[in-house]
């Protein structure tokens, strides 16, 4: 299995979070996951930092922030230049995906739970 490095946007220690169970099921899968969050903490022994990292080497982005909270990554997200982004659902944005597209950015969307239970991350 390849580790793919995946950047978690919008991560929680909130167990009824998605975005905490996607980093809990990304660590199973043997995936490197650098987290970021509003609040530092800790999910399957995943630091969650408030700050960007700035060149976290990720491959994938997993968005769990909402369109309306997305702007405020736009720069970031082009500035890191992942492979693909994987929009879950609920942070689907047209406008970011447009962006993306342009910038050789492949925007994707999914569901990251459902990818991995189904061998498609």
């Amino acid at each position: 299995m390849d580790n793919i490095k995946t950047l978690v946007i919008g991560a929680s220690t909130n167990p009824d979070r998605y975005s905490f169970k996607a980093i809990q099921a990304l660590r199973r899968h043997g995936h490197e996951v650098v987290a970021l969050g509003l609040r530092e903490g800790e999910v399957a022994g995943v630091p969650i930092v408030k700050a960007r990292p700035e060149n976290p080497g990720a491959d994938t982005v997993t968005l769990y922030v909402g369109a309306k909270h997305q702007p405020e990554y736009y720069d970031y997200l082009l500035q890191i230049k992942p492979r693909r982004v994987i929009f879950n659902p609920g942070a689907e944005n047209p406008e970011l995906e447009t962006l993306l597209r342009q910038n050789s950015i492949e925007p994707v969307e999914a569901c990251t739970l459902v990818m991995l239970a189904t061998d498609q991350y």
